[in-house]
């Protein structure tokens, strides 16, 4: 008789806790997804070959991190003819690329190699587009940059 009169304080005691346990899970919070990039990064299709001050030449890739909501232009722009390298869709791309080759051009390799000096070209580029463009640049960003 002890056997069974167990059981029955166990069995709803082992209910209990195990309806506990689903509780806490459904009620505790969600973790909370932060993105480490706001906005969009958009890489212009085609990169810069500038000369530098030095007699050496730079290659560089430039992609910009718009701000949340700033547009790139892809659905409102043609594709381009398949095989030629052209611009890309973003709004005013020809000036960014304007922008882009004034800040670098006559630059020194020196410059362009070291971290301070490519922070500094970027934030003249960044501050130039914020005044000479409708585009909202959060950043500018060198993904690719040879120097020779």
């Amino acid at each position: 008789m002890s056997i069974l009169k167990n059981k029955k304080v166990l069995i709803p005691l082992v209910l209990l806790i195990l309806g506990a346990g689903a509780a806490y899970s459904m009620a505790k919070p969600k973790p909370v997804n932060k993105d480490k990039v706001k906005g969009t990064i958009y890489q212009l299709p085609k990169s810069f070959l500038l000369n530098l001050a030095d007699g050496r030449y730079g290659k560089v890739t430039v992609a910009l991190i718009l701000a949340p909501g700033q547009s790139d232009g892809e659905l409102a722009g043609a594709s381009p003819p398949s095989g030629e390298e052209s611009i890309g869709t973003l709004p005013e791309e020809a000036l960014v690329r304007e922008i882009v080759t004034n800040a670098i051009t006559g630059q020194n390799g020196a410059t362009l190699v070291s971290t301070q000096g490519r922070h500094n070209i970027q934030r003249q580029i960044l501050t130039a587009i914020t005044r000479q463009t409708d585009i909202k640049v959060e950043a500018v960003l060198f993904p690719d940059l040879t120097v020779q």
